[in-house]
């Protein structure tokens, strides 16, 4: 099934989810509480998404360059961004070690572009433009402002359940039994469920991206090689280091805490070991099929990045 159909199924299943709980709640409490959790998530939201890009660049030690400190930097997120037909965004470097590259912002007109220091050394030139890439398709589809939305969805059903299972609903539900403790109930699984899909939304945009990257110009080989290595070098690093950047992960490229997972997998890529994925690899990997473990969809289902064996299986189809 294709990434749009995929899309479009998620954000129905999503909505509906939504409807279905508000429709149960009109009957039993009236428009007005409905209406007020509504209000509620969106001035949390509303403040989330003005102060969002400061508290980012604050946690994640984000210092912006100017172009005399990375001449060669800014002129490929330029030439990214003529290519994306997007504004330039702000460059910036990242003080975490762990190997990667983010982008966030309110928008494109907003955006900043960031690699960590653990990056700049690990990756060649024509990988990093990749990597890059990935990170302008984001701004260019607006990702931080869909996954934003779309999670006011869980946020109101969190709301709605805490007021029907701990305090009631409101008065017009103190004579109506058990009713309301199982709307409270049912949006409380909703929660979860919701939580599993704007999951599932996340993993979808990274396919996007990734996609997005090579329509810039950047060869599918060099975005698996970068990922390659990013994995990599994530499971070279100390347990600490990359729980440090646990709380970050779904900004990153990829996921750091699943690296030294999913480096065993990757090897089957590389037998000369020589630390890229080429193009004949991927070749090779087109005709394969992907099946995964248990263990493996586990992960993945509670992740915000897709698998990345099936990843770079995508990667090998562009």
């Amino acid at each position: 099934m294709s990434l749009n159909i995929r899309l479009t199924l998620l954000l129905a299943v999503l909505f509906g989810i939504l409807y279905m709980i508000a429709t149960l709640i009109m009957h039993a409490a009236g428009i007005s509480s409905m209406a007020a959790y509504a209000v509620m998530a969106s001035v949390m939201l509303f403040i989330q998404y003005m102060i969002g890009p400061w508290l980012i660049g604050l946690t994640m030690g984000v210092k912006y360059v100017k172009r005399q400190d990375y001449p060669w930097l800014f002129e490929m997120v330029e030439d990214l961004a003529r290519k994306a037909k997007i504004p330039t965004p702000k460059i910036g470097i990242s003080s975490m070690p762990v190997p990667n590259a983010f982008a966030f912002g309110r928008g494109a007109r907003d955006g900043r572009v960031c690699v960590t220091a653990g990056i700049i050394n690990l990756v060649n030139k024509e990988e990093l433009r990749a990597v890059l890439g990935h990170e302008m398709s984001h701004l260019k589809n607006r990702d931080v402002l869909f996954i934003t939305l779309l999670s006011v969805i869980p946020m109101i059903l969190w709301y709605i359940a805490r007021q029907f299972m701990f305090y009631g609903g409101g008065r017009r539900n103190r004579d109506s039994g058990n009713y309301t403790v199982l709307i409270g109930a049912a949006a409380l699984i909703f929660y979860f469920i919701t939580n599993l899909l704007v999951l599932y939304a996340s993993r979808i945009r990274e396919y996007f991206a990734d996609k997005g990257s090579v329509e810039l110009g950047n060869q599918p080989a060099a975005l698996a090689s970068a990922l390659y290595k990013l994995v990599a070098g994530s499971a070279s690093l100390s347990g600490a280091e990359v729980k440090a950047a646990a709380g970050a992960r779904a900004f990153f490229l990829n996921d750091p805490t699943r690296a030294r997972r999913e480096i065993r997998t990757l090897a089957q890529l590389d037998p000369g070991h020589s630390g890229v994925i080429t193009m004949e690899a991927l070749r090779s990997l087109r005709s394969k099929e992907i099946k995964l473990g248990f263990g493996d969809m586990l992960w993945e289902g509670f992740g915000t990045h897709p698998n990345m064996l099936k990843r770079i299986k995508h990667l090998s189809q562009l």
